[in-house]
C-alpha cells in the first residue's frame, strides 16, 4: 500500500483475457446445477448474477459455458496457441500519441502530411521507432486516419468519430473552466525496482523553463516486482489522499494490462468525497475506467439473448423479427442503459467524468507532473530495490508543486488551442471541390496518386 488512507483492493473477479480451464467451469456447472435444483423457478438474470458473485467469472464467459453444457458438449480447456502479437500491438500508446503529433506537425505548418512524410520524419526521430511504410500505414489505420486523396497527392486526416470526440472534448473542458469548476486530471503510471517507465508525452516542444523532460525512455526491463501508481490532481496539486498503488509480481509489458475495473472502481469510491463539489473529473479511456452497469446487446449475442434483454427493458419484440431487426431496436433504445459505472457514481455526489480521446497524453496535465515524479526517482534510485524506488516515488510525488502543476496545465491548455488550430487547417485545404475522400482501408490502392505518396 502507497497511501494509508486507501487499502490495497484485492483481485475478486476473474482477470480480463485469463483463461478459464475445465476446473473452473466444472465449478460453474456443479453451482449452476444445484442452484436450478433449488429453486427451480430462479429468474435466469439473478442466476447468471449470482454465478458471477460465487465465482469471479465474468457474464458472457458464464452463459456461454452454461450453452456448453446444454448442448451437452465436453467440458475441457481450450487450446493454448501462442500467438505471435502483431507489431502494432506492442507498440505502446505514447508512440502512437507521437505519430499523431508528427501527422498534427506537418498540418500546423500548412504542409500537408503524407505517408511518406511521416515515415521519413520518425526515422529521424530518436523518440520513436523506426517503422517500415506498411507498419505504418497499418499503424495510421489503427489510429484512425484515413487518406483523402486531393488531385494527385494522398494526405494524411483523422476520421470524423476522432474529430467530433475530440472537439466535443475541447468546447466542454473550454465550458468547464469559464465557469470556475474545479479541474482534477486522473492518471496511472508503474515503476519498478530497476527503472521508472517514462509515461510522458513525446513533444520536442520546451515544457516549461525545461523542468519537465519529454522523450523515449521507456524499456523492456525483465523485473517481475512492480507497483502501478494511481493518482489526481488539479491546478492546486496532487490531491491529499489521493494517492493509491498496487503491487504485482509478473512481468509487465503493458501496466494498463493488470488494472481492472474493481481495482480502479473501489479507489474511485474513496476520492470522490474529498474533491470539491460541481467538479470535473478528466480521464483517458482506458478500458477499467469504462465499466458499463450493464452490458448492452451487440450483434455476436446470441438472438436469443438479445430477445430476452429488450423484453426485460419492456420493449415490444415481434417473434419475426431477424438478428438485424433485434439490433436496430437494441440502438433506439440504448441510450438510457448505455452508462458507465464510475459516471453515475460521480454524478450521485454532484460530481462528472469527461474522458479524453483515445491518444492524446498532451490534454492531461497529470503527464507532465509524472515527468517530474520520474526524473526525481531515476536520479536518485542508486539501489534498485522496489522499496527504496517506492519511498522515492512519493518523495517524487511531494516534490511537484503547485507552479508545476499550473505550468502544466497552461502547457495543456496550449496544446488545446494546436487542436483548435489543426481542425480548421484541415478543413481549409479539404475544402476543394476537386477533392474526394476514401477510407484508409481501401482495396483500391490503384488510384492515380503520384508515385511518392501512394499508399503502397
Amino acid at each position: 500500500m502507497c497511501d494509508k488512507e486507501l487499502p490495497v483492493i484485492p483481485v475478486k473477479k476473474n482477470k480480463r483475457g485469463e483463461v478459464i480451464r475445465s476446473k473452473k467451469k466444472r465449478l460453474v456447472i456443479n453451482i449452476y446445477k444445484r442452484k436450478k435444483a433449488n429453486e427451480p423457478d430462479i429468474l435466469y438474470r439473478q442466476l447468471i448474477k449470482e454465478l458471477m458473485d460465487e465465482t469471479g467469472i465474468g457474464k458472457n464467459s458464464i452463459e456461454k459455458i452454461i450453452s456448453e453444457y446444454n448442448s451437452n458438449k465436453p467440458i475441457s480447456s481450450p487450446t493454448m496457441k501462442r500467438a505471435r502479437p502483431k507489431i502494432i500491438e506492442v507498440i505502446n500508446g505514447f508512440y502512437k500519441n507521437g505519430i499523431r503529433q508528427k501527422v498534427h506537425s506537418f498540418w500546423l505548418n500548412r504542409d500537408p502530411p503524407t505517408l511518406d512524410k511521416i515515415v521519413n520524419s520518425a526515422s529521424n526521430d530518436n523518440s520513436l521507432p523506426t517503422l517500415k511504410r506498411t507498419t505504418m500505414y497499418n499503424l495510421l489505420k489503427d489510429l484512425n486516419y484515413v487518406y483523402t486523396k486531393r488531385k494527385r497527392n494522398s494526405v494524411l486526416s483523422e476520421g470524423e468519430d476522432l474529430i467530433i470526440w475530440r472537439r466535443n472534448y475541447l468546447r466542454s473542458i473550454k465550458k468547464f473552466r469559464e465557469e470556475g469548476r474545479t479541474l482534477y486530471y486522473l492518471g496511472e503510471t508503474w515503476c519498478s525496482q530497476k527503472l521508472w517507465v517514462d509515461n510522458t508525452i513525446k513533444s520536442n516542444g520546451d515544457s516549461f523553463q525545461k523542468k519537465l523532460k519529454t522523450g523515449a525512455s521507456n524499456t523492456t526491463g525483465k523485473s517481475k516486482d512492480y507497483i502501478i501508481i494511481l493518482h489526481i490532481g488539479s491546478r492546486e496539486g496532487f490531491l491529499k489522499g489521493g494517492l493509491q498503488c498496487f503491487e504485482f509480481k509478473t512481468n509487465c509489458s503493458d501496466y494498463h494490462k493488470e488494472m481492472d475495473g474493481d481495482k480502479f472502481l473501489e479507489w474511485f469510491k474513496n476520492i470522490l468525497p474529498l474533491l470539491d463539489d460541481n467538479a470535473i473529473i478528466i480521464m483517458d479511456n482506458a478500458f477499467y475506467h469504462n465499466t458499463k452497469i450493464e452490458q448492452i446487446p451487440v450483434p455476436s449475442w446470441k438472438k436469443e439473448n438479445i430477445i430476452k434483454w429488450l423484453q426485460e427493458k419492456n420493449i415490444k419484440v415481434d417473434d419475426s423479427f431477424v438478428k438485424a431487426e433485434l439490433m436496430d431496436l437494441v440502438r433506439k433504445h440504448k441510450l438510457p442503459y448505455d452508462k458507465y459505472v464510475v459516471d453515475e457514481l460521480a454524478k450521485a455526489e454532484n460530481k462528472f467524468v469527461l474522458r479524453i480521446p483515445p491518444y492524446h497524453f498532451e490534454l492531461n496535465p497529470i503527464e507532465l507532473a509524472w515527468s517530474i515524479v520520474k526524473g526525481y526517482v531515476k536520479n536518485k534510485n542508486t539501489t534498485f530495490k522496489l522499496d527504496d524506488a517506492k519511498q522515492l516515488m512519493f518523495e517524487g510525488i511531494k516534490s511537484v508543486t503547485t507552479e508545476d502543476w499550473r505550468n502544466a496545465e497552461d502547457y495543456t491548455i496550449n496544446e488545446e488551442a494546436k487542436f483548435w488550430e489543426v481542425d480548421n487547417i484541415v478543413d481549409d485545404f479539404m475544402d476543394d471541390e476537386n477533392s474526394c475522400i476514401f477510407n484508409v482501408d481501401t482495396s483500391n490502392s490503384s488510384s492515380d496518386c503520384s508515385d511518392d505518396n501512394m499508399l503502397f
